[in-house]
């Protein structure tokens, strides 16, 4: 058993960790993936305070170093099912035995939002892919398509107008929903072509991506295209939560800025949580809270 189980590894679980284990705690963090979370394909970080520039994946290095240093056990394991009702909580895990803990902090960022249209889920990994720094290196001298309006569909499509012969970015509204920075760089790409209310009907190929079928306000247009990459945003995955834990309709945990939960001696950190902000300072900000209630709760003897 261990005072604190942290479920999730980004910036936001990996803090509470650090925070936690400075508290004395014993501290088991749970990641299905790879530490860094969404942090760790970012191709460069220049917004968080204090540092001027950094790769996302250094960023997840220098978090993941510290916190084992301080005595952090990573578990990389998938969780399928939690008791957070029990005052002794108990995590179980896809490929291992289950975890018995004190207190949680659940910090597991948001998944990937799909397209839904006819292709997407039949071309996956074969031109069709949601992270542009993992597969962005497969198509170089290639057409490809960004299909997006946020931060991280400009942030890709300017990534892959270094890589690929032209990109073309395809805008489901009128506008951006970027930084004024990003958009006037990418307005500025001469490889980067915009399509604004425009979205894809579907992707179409035989053993890859070949064509996309998109409709505008113009006309249906058929484009040779050689990969997609997906960037229209994220939704949480916290259905195994639901039932224990206050959530809202569309599942994100209910909880305020102290980070509790309506389940005694659960904490929730980062994306995962109602909140009208999310970036990575804001999860680091979520993680030192949840990190201190849950030492607080652990020293107090609210577990017997």
């Amino acid at each position: 058993m261990v005072d604190l189980a942290v479920i999730g590894a980004g910036p936001a679980g990996i803090t509470a960790a650090i925070y936690a284990l400075r508290a004395g705690l014993s501290v088991a963090v749970c990641e299905k993936n790879v530490y860094g979370g969404q942090t760790s394909i970012i191709e460069n970080i220049e917004n968080y305070p204090g540092i001027e520039k950094i790769s996302g994946f250094d960023f997840a290095e220098i978090l993941f170093n510290q916190a084992k240093n301080f005595g952090a056990k990573f578990i990389f394991d998938e969780v399928n099912k939690v008791d957070l009702k029990s005052e002794i909580k108990k995590i179980s895990f896809k490929n291992r035995e289950p975890l018995e803990t004190k207190t949680v902090v659940i910090a597991n960022g948001l998944k990937r939002r799909l397209l839904g249209c006819k292709g997407e889920k039949e071309f996956a990994g074969r031109g069709v892919s949601y992270c542009a720094t993992c597969d962005g290196a497969f198509f170089k001298d290639k057409k490809v398509a960004v299909v997006g309006g946020g931060n991280t569909a400009l942030e890709d499509a300017l990534y892959l107008a270094n890589i690929c012969s032209e990109v073309t970015l395809i805008v489901r509204k009128d506008h951006f929903r970027a930084e004024n920075f990003l958009v006037n760089t990418v307005k500025n790409k001469e490889n980067i072509n915009i399509c604004f209310e425009s979205r894809i009907e579907e992707i179409i190929g035989d053993k890859k991506v070949e064509k996309i079928r998109v409709a505008s306000q113009d006309s249906p247009e058929t484009k040779d295209i050689d990969g997609v990459f997906i960037a229209i945003g994220y939704e949480p995955d916290n259905e195994i939560y639901r039932g224990q834990i206050e959530m809202t309709e569309s599942g994100y945990f209910v909880a305020d800025e102290s980070c509790k939960t309506s389940a005694e001696g659960v904490y929730v950190a980062g994306d995962c949580r109602i909140k009208p902000f999310r970036q990575i300072a804001t999860a680091v900000s979520d993680g030192a809270v949840a990190g201190s209630n849950a030492s607080s709760f652990v020293i107090s003897g609210s577990v017997k």
